[in-house]
């Protein structure tokens, strides 16, 4: 199988503050890659969770925003490979303000693959999600699965996914869709479930959560960054997506009871009628086939859940300034 390598390549990284793209960004500075790495735009210069890695010589910090097309035409300009993770991910909030998902999730990736068109890009890597999948007709899910927007999240990352497959198609763009399954671990803030509830088993023994019966494939967050670069190194393009998962599946509710094991804490569950998705839009199940990514980019997860859920655990114990008693618990 041939490879590239990152050594010496100029790379760009959008979204890379947050949760995934810090540690694809720092995996990829690691690797000896020039990154340059675009950040939501605010006014504390907050480098969010790159200010650990703000000052390495291979990192360039460009604060702006995906949704302006001659911000994003001016950043791609000399870069080699681009990955694309910019966008709003939260899916209780894409019910409450779907719009600002199309402007961002739909619209920011049109002018990322619009500004590739206009310069020497080798290979771009667009984030899909595993929720555009929808409940599974089927299990372990492949990539010729239906897609089914079953939240207005969903929907407009499929718009997304669409227009990359478009843009590989009509203008022969090198694109390349990488679709994570459920990706946890350091830095994930409580919109997602497992922080949710390792916060909150911390603080006691009551762990206050929506519906228990969904079943997820969660996925370590440095196994997602490094099926990433196993996309970007790889020959393949022209529209390619391949799912990044364990093929296990682990309901809500056991996800409580694996965290009170490594707690050794005896957790009480409350459901909230508060934090339940309307009823057409919760997926069930989600349980990834990654037998394409393991065949074709020579990746697969090297972290079990349990020792993923474990290093999630003492991360998060060792930085709860970052989780502030007056935020909210999510899910």
């Amino acid at each position: 199988m041939n490879k590239v390598s990152m050594m010496d390549r100029k790379v760009a990284v959008t979204g890379a503050a947050g949760f995934i793209g810090s540690h694809l960004t720092e995996q990829l500075l690691a690797t000896g890659a020039h990154v340059r790495a675009l950040i939501r735009y605010n006014s504390r210069s907050d480098a969010g969770w790159l200010k650990e890695s703000q000052r390495h010589p291979n990192l360039t910090i460009v604060s702006g925003d995906i949704r302006d097309p001659f911000q994003v035409r001016s950043f791609l300009e000399g870069c080699d490979t681009v990955f694309h993770l910019a966008a709003l991910i939260a899916i209780p909030f894409s019910y409450q303000a779907p719009q600002s998902y199309v402007e961002t999730n739909v619209t920011g990736t049109l002018n990322l693959l619009e500004a590739a068109r206009g310069h020497n890009v080798r290979k771009i890597i667009l984030t899909s999600t595993s929720e555009v999948y929808g409940t599974a007709l089927r299990v372990p899910i492949d990539e010729e699965h239906p897609l089914q927007p079953q939240s207005p999240y969903s929907a407009s990352k499929i718009a997304a996914d669409m227009m990359g497959r478009a843009y590989a198609s009509s203008f022969e763009l090198p694109v390349v869709i990488v679709r994570p399954f459920n990706t946890y671990g350091p830095r994930q803030s409580l919109r997602a479930v497992i922080p949710t509830i390792i916060t909150q088993a911390l603080d006691g023994h009551s762990i206050r959560l929506g519906d228990l019966r969904p079943v997820r494939d969660f996925n370590f967050v440095t196994d997602t960054a490094s099926g990433f670069i196993a996309a970007a190194c790889s020959t393949c393009s022209r529209g390619e997506t391949f799912n990044l998962a364990t093929g296990r599946g682990v309901s809500i509710g056991e996800t409580v009871e694996i965290t009170g094991r490594l707690l050794d804490k005896k957790l009480e569950i409350i459901e909230e009628e508060s934090r339940l998705r309307p009823p057409d839009s919760e997926v069930m199940r989600l349980i990834g086939n990654a037998d394409k990514a393991v065949q074709q980019l020579g990746w697969q997860p090297k972290h079990s859940f349990e020792d993923g859920l474990r290093q999630t655990i003492e991360w998060i114990r060792a930085n709860r300034s970052e989780y502030s008693q007056s935020q909210k618990y999510h899910y």
